[in-house]
């Protein structure tokens, strides 16, 4: 008798849970059907964005490079820093406040299934595996180029200030003796810097250009006018200031103009490309089915591992360790409260976009 009664209660509850689990793979599959869903009045909105982001990103990565001519902006003073600690304070916030938690959220919907997406969070595990892989990168790239340009012989940051003090001392006591045996900082310090400050510009602009492809085709496929117009404020802010971090650290490689240029069209174009890419995709495109979930979750989280990375080592602790800050208390006070003010005004707008 028990066991009929049992076998009764799982059959009911088979009956009961087969309706809900439709209902859940419908809302997953569909489109909502909101108020604020209209595709004819999306489309208008997202020509603006690609317009308007287009041109504040052109704004904010060519900033740096264009006012090498004004004196209290050149790469030497300390107002250059201070504006390179606030645009790599926004970098931080971004992969912190918003990438990673576009991930999360992603990874861990309803929609995907509970073995293995619910079981273990992929979001931090790829977002620290990104992070690892581009310390590799990094490291590898600078060896390689140090080999390639010095002859392997790599000076460490922190013996900057010491290695450009004996240079100093050589190429003095070679101005009385043989003017050939003398080593200029190019060569020495300046040189080993100018590698880094290369792979660097290099390395955070595949980050960027990553998830911006990532946020454009998620803003193009979308037909919600109620988000699209806060999120295009939202972007038209980050794209102004992520543009002046990456146009600093371009602007600190030394590239020739053309690289310039090259790294400058490519960081403008990539997020209303992916808006492009996004509309063209937008009937077939399902921002909730698990195909696309994962997709963009894992992209996400791969893009917030080397955003941090690269703000806190490469940006924050590269400077912040370096013989100029390390000099003046003043200016670190300040470095740090543009670094906060840049953190906090990316995190607020975590509220909108």
């Amino acid at each position: 008798m028990a066991s009929k009664l049992i076998s009764v209660f799982f059959i009911l509850l088979s009956f009961s849970t087969t309706p809900v689990l439709s209902v859940v793979s419908e809302e997953c599959e569909a489109d909502s059907e909101d108020s604020c869903n209209n595709k004819s009045k999306a489309l208008p909105l997202k020509i603006i964005a690609i317009v308007s982001i287009l041109v504040t990103s052109m704004i904010g990565v060519c900033l740096p490079l264009v006012t090498r001519s004004v004196p209290a902006l050149s790469p030497d003073k300390n107002l250059f820093v201070i504006v390179k600690s606030f645009a790599a304070g926004i970098i931080l916030a971004t992969g912190f406040m918003h990438v990673l938690p576009d991930s999360f959220d992603m990874l861990s919907s309803s929609c995907l299934k509970e073995n293995p997406w619910h079981k273990f969070p992929f979001s931090g595990f790829v977002a620290m595996l990104s992070a690892i892989l581009t310390l590799m990168v990094d490291s590898l790239a600078t060896s390689l180029y140090s080999k390639q340009n010095k002859g392997g012989i790599v000076i460490p940051e922190g013996g900057a200030a010491a290695a450009a003090q004996g240079d100093q001392e050589m190429a003095v006591g070679n101005l009385h003796g043989h003017h050939h045996g003398s080593i200029s900082m190019k060569d020495g310090v300046g040189g080993a810097q100018l590698l880094r400050y290369r792979v660097i510009a290099m390395v955070l602009e595949l980050g960027i250009i990553v998830h911006s492809i990532v946020i454009g085709i998620s803003l193009g496929a979308s037909n919600n006018t109620c988000s699209i117009k806060g999120l295009v404020a939202a972007l038209c802010f980050h794209q102004m200031f992520e543009g002046m971090g990456l146009g600093g650290c371009i602007l600190q490689a030394e590239y020739k103009l053309l690289k310039k240029a090259v790294m400058a069209f490519f960081f403008s174009v990539t997020t209303p490309f992916g808006i492009a890419l996004g509309i063209g995709l937008a009937s077939t495109y399902k921002e909730n089915s698990p195909r696309a979930l994962i997709t963009v979750g894992l992209l996400n989280a791969s893009s917030a591992g080397l955003l941090i990375y690269m703000a806190l080592v490469d940006l924050l602790a590269s400077d912040f360790m370096g013989p100029k800050l390390q000099g003046s208390v003043k200016l670190q006070i300040k470095s740090y409260m543009a670094v906060l003010l840049g953190a906090g005004g990316m995190s607020l707008m975590a509220k909108w976009a």
